[in-house]
């Protein structure tokens, strides 16, 4: 579930406890946490590293240590990296002890997280082939997106769940910025004119960065490393509403499946985009 704002809201809460600290003790409790490398060897290779920071490349968390590596860490579903301050919680993978005598621990229900330790210059080849431009970014606009969506058939929202056309955005980000921009995600994305494309860009960085406000969305595992919990969910516009009013005509929000997911939209504000080569409607006079 952790999208964009979930992730930084990690970043943000978690790097002034790490940061500057040394790793003295490192425990890989599931060895499937870190793939094909060995779990006692991440553990040898971690101890002893100086955090240098916490940054974030669409949802990968990324842990910069002294002697050019990186610890890249992906949330997936239930990921969560938490302070142990008062124990243990459940469902931990990993546990990282600092020289401060700080405890970190990483949970995850239902163990999709991953991480990958790799050199610095490793680390920015493996996010080059996964991940598209921050959505987040000032420099991008519906440009970007009229370049990723040219001649596509697929449906806006699909493509806008593709990492490697836009970092960072998910099932519910999407939705948001889908309904904000009065656009069906079933649209295909290669009919979408110019406007359309420069108001969607918009959205969704506008909805990422009420993301990030609310310091995310917790409406399942989701937790800041402090164990709190975001607001992002009280400020939905369509997502998890189906059922309820739009916020905007009053309508019914329903809810359908694109691109394999579940789908919440307002058909009012969101009119379903006619089939490719049927006629438009005639328009007839008013009858006086």
């Amino acid at each position: 579930m952790p999208e964009l704002p979930e992730v930084e809201t990690v970043r943000r809460r978690l790097e002034p406890h790490v940061a500057g600290r040394r790793l003295t003790q490192v425990e890989v409790r599931d060895a499937k946490l870190v793939g094909r490398d060995d779990a006692r060897r991440v553990e040898e290779r971690l101890t002893g590293r100086t955090i240098l920071a916490i940054d974030r490349r669409g949802k990968y968390l990324l842990v910069r240590l002294d002697g050019e590596e990186t610890l890249i860490s992906h949330l997936r579903m239930t990921g969560n990296w938490l302070l142990c301050a008062d124990g243990e919680p459940r469902h931990t993978r990993a546990v990282l002890t600092l020289s401060d005598a700080t405890v970190v621990a990483y949970a995850d229900a239902r163990r999709f997280g991953t991480w990958d330790l790799l050199t610095n210059d490793e680390t920015a080849s493996y996010l080059a082939a996964r991940l598209g431009p921050e959505p987040i970014d000032s420099d991008f606009d519906g440009a970007v997106l009229k370049a990723a969506f040219a001649g596509r058939r697929a449906p806006v929202k699909a493509l806008l769940l593709d990492q490697r056309l836009v970092a960072g955005v998910g099932n519910i980000y999407a939705d948001e910025a889908l309904h904000a921009a009065c656009i069906h995600p079933d649209t295909p994305a290669g009919r979408l004119r110019q406007p359309q494309l420069d108001r969607l860009a918009t959205t969704t960085r506008e909805a990422l960065e009420e993301g990030i406000r609310a310091q995310g969305a917790s409406i399942s595992d989701f937790r800041d490393p402090e164990g709190g919990y975001g607001s992002m969910q009280e400020r939905f516009r369509v997502y998890g509403r189906d059922g309820e009013p739009c916020i905007v005509c009053g309508s019914e929000i329903i809810k359908s499946r694109c691109a394999g997911r579940g789908t919440h939209v307002c058909l009012t504000c969101q009119p379903k985009p006619r089939r490719s080569g049927m006629p438009r409607p005639k328009r007839t006079l008013k009858q006086v």
